[in-house]
């Protein structure tokens, strides 16, 4: 990191703000007042990453999931989950269901879980990038903007809320510097990360911190080593993008995700489900845990 930015104390994120800016649902909705959730992603090899999101976006009450497949032999339904649509990702932002959902400007993207780097990959970011839904950029999305200074432009003329999930390793490579630089000030990194590519961010990891759009710092105290497995970030990317879909602002999406998320791996803990944890169980937690949040307030 080149330039110093002066250190401000993060705010801790509380449990009862975050859960009262959940929207209400009237008696008589019904699944188009929810949103529709885009996961975008799935090279060969790495299917499940798009899945595990595109669950816990449905989990986290999105009203429909769209998944874009990158892997020609990729699957049509998902067994354990067919509530979810299951597309080629070459067509998924041109389908006639996505395409409504945009113009009703209820729509969230999240694309990155395991989607390569390679042409393909870059040609479906830059798609994104042109669309008008909220986007959530996570893995090989943040590799692919860290290489392409014409998409970090792109990125930077976008009016519609960006919300950024780096690693540290993947923070290092978006702020051109070592990840030993980007762990030594977090604090930082993460406010160097959100001004310069104008969205939201959470740098991942042990007490997250979360700089939003509008310039405030939080730090996440939930979670616990138990979720330093697979899969627990293309979780987090789903879940971030269902509380867009549903209405919620960026920042509160955000703020709201990465606090449910580690509480709901706190529960597992306390199950005595530390080690072998997987990001499956944390959405099903995260679930019933949301659920309990919204009727206690």
């Amino acid at each position: 990191m080149s330039k110093r930015i002066p250190i401000l104390t993060p705010i801790p994120i509380d449990k009862a703000q975050v859960i009262a800016n959940f929207p209400k649902r009237p008696r008589d909705s019904h699944k188009g007042m929810f949103g529709t959730v885009a996961v975008i992603g799935g090279a060969p090899g790495m299917v499940g990453a798009p899945l595990l999101a595109a669950r816990a976006a449905l989990k986290m009450g999105a009203g429909c999931v769209h998944v874009g497949l990158l892997a020609d032999n990729a699957p049509n339904v998902d067994l354990l989950q067919p509530e979810l649509m299951l597309h080629s990702a070459h067509d998924i932002l041109s389908s006639t269901p996505f395409a409504l959902s945009q113009s009703k400007g209820n729509s969230a993207i999240a694309i990155g879980c395991g989607m390569g780097r390679d042409m393909a990959a870059q040609k479906l970011l830059y798609d994104a990038l042109n669309t008008d839904a909220a986007l959530v950029l996570d893995a090989d999305a943040l590799n692919i903007l860290a290489q392409r200074p014409d998409l970090r432009i792109l990125l930077l003329s976008r009016k519609n809320a960006t919300v950024l999930t780096p690693h540290p390793g993947e923070a290092a490579r978006l702020l051109a510097c070592g990840i030993g630089e980007v762990q030594a000030d977090r604090v930082a990194a993460v406010r160097q990360l959100a001004q310069k590519f104008g969205c939201s961010v959470v740098l991942k990891g042990a007490d997250s911190l979360c700089a939003t759009r509008d310039g405030r710092l939080f730090v996440n105290r939930t979670g616990n080593p138990g979720m330093s497995a697979a899969g627990m970030g293309d979780v987090l990317t789903g879940m971030i993008a269902a509380f867009i879909a549903q209405g919620m602002p960026a920042d509160d999406a955000l703020l709201l995700a990465v606090h449910l998320h580690g509480a709901a791996g706190d529960a597992l803990a306390e199950q005595q489900a530390s080690i072998g944890m997987t990001a499956t169980e944390v959405t099903e937690w995260a679930r019933w845990l949301l659920n309990q949040w919204v009727s206690e307030s």
